[in-house]
This record gives C-alpha cells, structure tokens and sequence, in this order.
C-alpha cells in the first residue's frame, strides 16, 4: 500500500524533497490582507513585505477541515498518511491533524516537537522510510522515536522581531541593537530555548559551533540541514565558511533551504540556521 507523507508549511525541507511531499498551509494577515503560506505568497515577497511593514504580520492555523480535505483526496487511492506537524507547544496546527483524522483509520499524525528544518529532516527521513517500503504506522512509530534525536539551532540577526512579536521588551531589543546582539536559539522539548547572546555574526557562528559539538556532534548518516530567512544567503555562506571543519569530508554537498513565512514572522530576515541528528551515545 502507497504512503504519503503530509506537512505543514511551517515544515522547510530541502526543495528535492517538494515533489514527494504534500502541503497543508498555515496563512499569514498582513493586516486586513491575507495570503496562504506558500501558494499566493512566496518567501521573497513575504520577507519584502515584513522588512516594510510596521506592525507584525500574524499567522492562522489551518483548520480541521483543511486537513480533512486533504485526507479525503490523497487517500481516494488507497494511500495511507503520515502527517508531520509543527510542535503542539508552538501551535495548534497538530491538534487540527488529529481532530481531522479522527474518522480515518490509514491517517497518523505525528507532532514533530520541532520548526522549519528540523522539521525538515524528519520529513526527509519519512520519505526515505516510505521509499523501502515501511508502513505508514511503521513510519510515524519510527519518527515519533526519532524526533527526540534532532537538534535545531539557529542564530537571529535582529531582536526587533521579537520585540514586535512582544517576546523581549524595547528595553531589551534597543540595548540589544546598541550592542549588535545576536541570540542564539534552540528548540528543545518542543519549546523555544535561549542558550546564548553573541556580540556580532563572528561571535554567533562560533557559538553556533560550539552548540553543535556540546550536543555530542552530527550523525552524518541522516538528514542534515541548513537554513536561513530573508532574500538573502550571505550570512549562511559565511557561517559555512566558518564551520566547515564540522562538514568537511563528512558530506559531498550541503542541503540549504529558506525558512517560510509562518516563521520568519516571529525571527525576522537574516537568520540562520542548522538541522541535524545528534550522534547515539
């Protein structure tokens, strides 16, 4: 039996993989404006807008008829689904999964614990799963066990965003600018966590690295995957340069992907970020 594997748009993976997944879009307000995640919006004109815009954009849920629809049309088949959300902790995007897969006994969804990449590459990982022939129920038992092992860390160019966002005061996000602050965060248990303050990109990519091997270093094995917000990759490629003793030899090419509205609503252009399995002690 055929299995497909389901996303939200907040889920980045590395655009090879666009083809093999499907996507229920979450949609973002620019005021009284709204556009759908992906479809009548792309990432560059989105991140043109929030870099003109003076309140900060919100963002919608799909709802359970959304996924309902999609369950209905890509199990007409006989497929099975497994469906990938972002984390219950960040959004209510996975208790609409399950309440629309209710009545479906070939649906299972799964809450990633995890954002954008690494998201990603558990969807890249649930493809490949697919690929050799693993059961949809199969697949989600894998991933539910798997989740735990992905690392995500990211480092933001700017705190004005989440000043907007109203997650640090204007104190905090004015003092922060002054002094070219750059936080660096993770998502561990499901949940944003700050595990540091850099003072300038070169700061931020050393620590970037030296969160990576705290973790206990990168099963190169897996999915592995970089991203960044905004139009532009430059920092990434930078970030790269720095680090590329963690990569080199260990993969032929990196996997890059831009992270999409949902999120860069709340971190703003210029981040970037790495996605990856952690090493089995």
């Amino acid at each position: 039996m055929k299995v497909k594997i389901i996303i939200d748009s907040t889920i980045n993976a590395h655009e090879s993989m666009n083809d093999k997944l499907i996507t229920v879009p979450l949609s973002v307000h620019f005021g009284d404006e709204e556009y759908i995640d992906g479809v009548n919006i792309t990432n560059e004109q989105f991140y043109d807008k929030l870099k003109n815009c003076k309140e900060l954009p919100t963002t919608s849920q799909p709802t359970p008829q959304a996924f309902i629809d999609v369950y209905n049309k890509e199990t007409e088949d006989g497929s099975s689904l497994v469906v990938l959300t972002i984390s219950s902790k960040l959004s209510g995007t996975y208790q609409s999964a399950c309440i629309a897969a209710e009545n479906f006994d070939n649906v299972f969804v799964v809450d990633t614990k995890s954002v954008v990449i690494g998201a990603g590459i558990l969807a890249e990982m649930a493809i490949s799963l697919a690929q050799e022939g693993k059961s949809a129920q199969e697949i989600a038992t894998i991933i539910n066990r798997e989740r735990e092992n992905v690392q995500i860390i990211a480092l933001l160019d700017t705190l004005e965003y989440l000043k907007k966002g109203g997650r640090i005061s204007k104190t905090v996000a004015f003092a922060g600018s002054l002094l070219a602050i750059k936080p660096v965060i993770c998502i561990e248990n499901g949940e944003i966590k700050m595990l540091g303050k850099a003072r300038g990109s070169k700061q931020g990519n050393n620590l970037l690295v030296e969160q990576i091997e705290k973790s206990g270093g990168v099963d190169f094995s897996k999915p592995l995957l970089l991203g960044y917000s905004g139009c532009e990759d430059n920092l990434l490629k930078t970030y790269i340069q720095d680090s590329k003793f963690l990569w080199k030899g260990n993969v032929s090419q990196l996997k890059i992907s831009t992270i999409g509205s949902a999120v860069g609503t709340h971190i703003g252009p210029g981040a970037i970020a790495v996605a990856f399995f952690k090493k089995d002690k």
